[in-house]
């Protein structure tokens, strides 16, 4: 079993307040939910409503599969006009690792 994970560090954009953040940030997780059916959630940041830690993760039986996925989930990011990808950290896992 293979096991990945990615944050991202975006900058959301013309926001002023928390409410108007999150009116941008959940539409663009419940989308790539749907589209990738992967977990997904803001997990950093929360305080700040100019930025946003987004964390996503992959369960796979092979490696390539979640690298595929992770990439296309950064790609999503990368072109989304909304945000802007400060950075993307990317992690990868086997159930053999101990």
């Amino acid at each position: 079993m293979w096991i990945g994970w990615i944050e991202f560090d975006v900058l959301v954009g013309d926001v002023h307040s928390l409410k108007q953040k999150r009116s941008v940030v959940r539409p663009i997780i419940a989308e790539i939910r749907r589209k990738f059916e992967i977990s997904l959630a803001e997990v950093g940041y929360l305080d700040l409503h100019r930025r946003s830690l987004i964390g996503a993760s992959v369960v796979a039986a092979d490696r390539e599969h979640v690298i595929d996925v992770l990439d296309a989930v950064e790609r999503l990011f990368e072109y989304r006009p909304e945000v802007g990808l400060l950075s993307a950290h990317r992690t990868l896992s086997t159930s053999d690792d101990e």
